[in-house]
């Protein structure tokens, strides 16, 4: 029973995602060849991009975001395969030379996929109900936004499922932790008075902690005050 309750949640929250998105349905590909490509793209991307860009390539602070801004989406591939070849003189971003022709266009076709250009699935489920799972029972909109509504102290999902396909986001719903940001997990602290403070880390550095909690609260703690950081 357990197992069939979720899976209807895990139906309507993904019918939900797509509805606040509108995004148009494309037909997925079906040949081993692209999956295998679309795989390798993926795994270079994160051993070789997501340092700077981020594994959902939003940016970083050692690299900008390559996924929603215009200027990049509107490069063609050969512009896009130029530079993950050559690098940009004069910036941060070095030439991946190392890489073959084959794996660089891997890459380009994962980026394309994360810029909303992949192909995504039709789901099943009503987005009504879907809405008032996130809005209500599974508490999500305590921290994300969906549509202009919600809490702010995690990332907006207003956009969030035109990128990734539907069993990404379904992962994410399951397995949360899986690939996250570490920046953006969860910080507990215990300060000294005994008083223990839960959020996200804003800035840190050896000596202080700058701690946002869900009431949108910033804290400003000097680490050498605090009994724990977990």
């Amino acid at each position: 029973m357990a197992r069939k309750l979720l899976r209807f949640s895990m139906l309507v929250l993904l019918a939900y995602a797509a509805h606040v998105c509108a995004a148009p349905p494309l037909q997925a590909q079906q040949s081993g060849k692209a999956t295998g490509g679309a795989v390798e793209g993926k795994q270079i991307f994160a051993t070789t991009c997501a340092a700077c860009h981020g594994l959902d390539g939003a940016g970083g602070e050692h690299g900008p975001d390559i996924a929603h801004r215009r200027e990049v989406q509107s490069l063609t591939d050969k512009a896009l395969q130029q530079i993950v070849q050559g690098g940009v003189p004069g910036t941060g971003m070095p030439a991946f030379r190392s890489l073959s022709d084959a794996q660089v266009k891997a890459v380009v076709r994962y980026l394309r996929s994360l810029q909303g250009q992949g192909a995504t699935a039709r789901v099943s489920g009503d987005p009504r109900h879907g809405q008032a799972i996130f809005f209500g029972k599974a508490g999500c909109s305590q921290c994300h936004m969906a549509g202009g509504e919600g809490g702010f102290i995690a990332s907006d999902l207003s956009s969030y499922a035109r990128t990734p396909s539907a069993s990404d986001i379904r992962d994410a719903i399951t397995d949360p932790n899986r690939n996250l940001d570490p920046r953006k997990r969860t910080v507990t602290v215990l300060t000294g008075g005994g008083q223990t403070l839960t959020g996200i880390a804003r800035n840190e550095d050896n000596f202080s902690l700058q701690l946002q909690t869900p009431d949108g609260t910033l804290h400003l703690l000097a680490k050498p005050e605090l009994q724990s950081i977990k």
